[in-house]
């Protein structure tokens, strides 16, 4: 039985258990659209050996479908997934669209009337908001501390079972141009809410391996793949709580490497650094992209076949046993198949012919986020 955290907001008892203190498959995958759910199931619980891997998923303010989300979650409950949300505003030009708390009411009342398929129901409360281009032309640590407080408030007085993760920050922004170094915006979070890093209840981290997403996985820093560790340190100044890691996003560029040097580089992560007793889950960007600047990160090739580090990270997908909801799936469900999907198993192809060097012509991430 896992470990249940309780707290006492609003004039409500809540609870929530510590996703460490059960069985957990750690294998996720970053997506971006709930139609790839199954091929992301796929890799991240090794066909049936495998089960509750994570993904993470953007939800914009204008994509409040009921139907659509109800029926992404009820796929979730049968691929035996976890899903982590993160809630989004919606672009503006350039930019990310500034968030306003009438969103949060908006997000909190429409999550809150969906069925989940695990206890625990986490929401990620924006996206790198220590850089501009993510937060309406203007990081603003103080106005990003009040509306993380008020989402704390106003999803935990709608249900007992939200979990709510802050924002992850971009480790490699400097301040300046209008963004704000990750230390900086922490300590000005602090500074606003004091009590803030005591309501979240764990740590986003997006520890991508800087600079060009291409740096080795056994060397450390803040805008490393352990960068976690040191967003960890940093907050001890303001908080004594354990909170444990979701690395929602990281991931090795092919622009400069190998998808044979990328499976490399991720075994050594799982094995070496990822394998910190903190961490929850990772899910590496991207599922799939077939061009534009994600492409260099995408598991799947152009033919819509996991590309070989895909094969090697699925290899170590373990059962997992997440604490389910009481009632576990709708009413609507009962009557249908147990599978939306068959299950099939991810086979590793032969190396000898799938290992390939890919290089990205089209424009690098790395240059539009600097």
């Amino acid at each position: 039985m896992g470990t249940i955290f309780f707290f006492l907001l609003v004039g409500h008892a809540l609870a929530i258990y510590d996703p460490l203190s059960v069985s957990n498959n750690k294998m996720g995958i970053h997506i971006l659209f709930p139609s790839e759910l199954h091929t992301a199931a796929r890799i991240i619980n090794n066909g049936e050996r495998g089960s509750w891997g994570y993904v993470t998923v953007p939800i914009q303010s204008t994509d409040r479908n009921r139907k659509k989300w109800q029926d992404f979650l009820n796929q979730c409950s049968v691929e035996r997934v976890i899903p982590l949300i993160r809630i989004a505003t919606v672009p503006s030009g350039s930019n990310w669209e500034e968030p306003n708390s009438l969103d949060l009411v908006d997000f909190a009342n429409f999550l809150n009337d969906l069925n989940w398929p695990v206890q625990n129901r986490y929401i990620i409360i924006f996206n790198e908001v220590n850089r501009p281009d993510e937060y309406g032309g203007l990081a603003n640590p103080e106005e990003y501390a009040d509306i993380l407080n008020n989402a704390i408030d106003i999803f935990k007085s709608r249900s007992s079972d939200f979990f709510i993760l802050p924002a992850g920050l971009d480790n490699a922004a400097r301040t300046g141009n209008d963004a704000v170094h990750w230390k900086t915006f922490l300590t000005r979070m602090h500074r606003t809410q004091p009590d803030i890093f005591n309501k979240i209840d764990g740590w986003t981290s997006h520890a991508y391996p800087n600079p060009d997403f291409s740096v080795r996985p056994d060397l450390s820093g803040s805008n490393k793949i352990d960068s976690f560790r040191y967003d960890l340190a940093f907050l001890k100044r303001f908080t004594g709580k354990k909170l444990p890691v979701f690395i929602t996003e990281t991931g090795w560029s092919n622009r400069y490497l190998s998808d044979s040097q990328i499976s490399y580089y991720y075994q050594y992560a799982f094995s070496k650094v990822w394998s910190d007793p903190n961490i929850v889950t990772v899910t590496p960007f991207l599922l799939n992209a077939q061009d534009g600047p994600f492409k260099q990160f995408s598991f799947l090739n152009q033919s819509q076949e996991p590309k070989v580090f895909a094969y090697n990270l699925s290899a170590l997908a373990q059962a997992g046993q997440p604490i389910l909801p009481a009632v576990n799936l709708p009413p609507e469900l009962i009557d249908q198949p147990a599978v939306i999907y068959e299950p099939v198993a991810v086979t590793p192809p032969d190396p000898y012919t799938d290992i390939k060097t890919f290089y990205n012509n089209v424009k690098s991430l790395f240059g539009i986020i600097d």
